[in-house]
């Protein structure tokens, strides 16, 4: 994993502002610092459609590419049920509503009650 031109911090606004920006639902922002060593940060949050995902997924990439000079690795753009972003010391999973409450990565990285809602997304 490359290092970011932005600092963790920087890219998780960049990143919290994109998703908000582009109507994304339920956005959870979980600190990994001290529980892992691949990312400081990871933020999760829910499309209505496969279209909304992809499209979300894509605006955040331009942004950042815009703003840092970074492409971002993505995963999962050919079918936009779960793509997952590689932004250095955040990584981002964007979800369709049906695949996010199957997978329920945040209870897998923080205790029940513990996570941070970004917005009145919730």
């Amino acid at each position: 994993m490359k290092a970011s031109a932005l600092g963790s911090d920087e890219m998780l606004a960049l990143i919290l502002s994109s998703l908000d920006d582009d109507k994304a639902e339920d956005i959870v922002q979980v600190d990994l610092r001290g529980k892992s060593s691949v990312a400081d940060y990871m933020v999760i949050a829910t499309g209505r459609s496969t279209r909304q995902v992809a499209a979300m997924a894509e605006k955040l990439m331009d942004r950042v590419k815009q703003t840092s000079g970074e492409s971002l690795r993505a995963e999962g753009m050919e079918t936009a049920d779960w793509v997952l972003i590689d932004a250095g010391d955040v990584i981002v999973h964007v979800f369709r509503p049906e695949v996010r409450d199957f997978y329920q990565l945040e209870k897998m990285w923080m205790p029940q009650g513990d996570s941070a809602r970004v917005g009145a997304s919730a």
